[in-house]
């Protein structure tokens, strides 16, 4: 039976709270009634850190990555190898990557994978702009970082297909170090950094798997 409120006020933010994956009616009062204990500077330093965010964070023009920017602080960095494309299915695997320290080159953010029974094609997610990337020439390998499922196997052979007309560029994808099934962001930083240094040629993994 779901719990009644006598306040309208906590009743609305227990609702909103509850919307979080994860959270459920009993974890959002908790977390309601833990803010209310606080100073109200608090609270109203955590709205407002909410409302920035979603106000003013942006989405990177050449990677789709998270940034404040145009473009994110990784495409915009004259260190960085940008003949090194890293394509990962979302921003949590972006950070992943980086915490290894073993990428040195840029991403591609797909903001999802191809999943036929979901309902997600091709032409929902970032395939289009990638495959653009690397007509413009400069880029030297794309590193398929998608996790080790039937979705992200779908899509690494799909962007495969996708850059068959450019056979100067080398498509690689991660060693796989990481057990069958596992997402990027689960997998421990070290196992996932030697799956990057350890890549393969995409074109060899696929012709021992058929």
């Amino acid at each position: 039976m779901e719990q009644e409120f006598a306040s309208t006020l906590l009743e609305s933010a227990v609702s909103e709270f509850a919307k979080l994956p994860g959270i459920g009616r009993k974890t959002a009062l908790r977390l309601v009634l833990y803010l209310l204990r606080q100073n109200e500077s608090a609270s109203v330093s955590f709205g407002e850190a909410i409302i920035r965010l979603r106000k003013e964070i942006k989405y990177c023009n050449k990677c789709h990555n998270i940034s404040e920017s145009e473009v994110c602080p990784i495409c915009s960095n004259p260190s960085r190898d940008e003949s090194v494309i890293c394509v990962v299915e979302n921003v949590k695997d972006v950070m992943s990557i980086e915490n290894t320290h073993q990428h040195y080159g840029l991403y591609h953010v797909l903001g999802g994978l191809i999943s036929p029974m979901d309902g997600v094609g091709p032409q929902d997610i970032e395939i289009d702009s990638l495959v653009e990337r690397v007509k413009e020439g400069s880029v030297k390998e794309v590193i398929l970082a998608l996790s080790a499922t039937m979705e992200g196997d779908t899509t690494n052979f799909y962007i495969f297909r996708r850059l068959a007309p450019y056979p100067e560029v080398k498509i690689t994808m991660l060693a796989r170090g990481m057990s069958v099934g596992n997402d990027i962001e689960y997998t421990d930083e070290l196992t996932l950094g030697r799956s990057i240094l350890n890549r393969t040629l995409f074109s060899d993994t696929f012709a021992k798997e058929r």
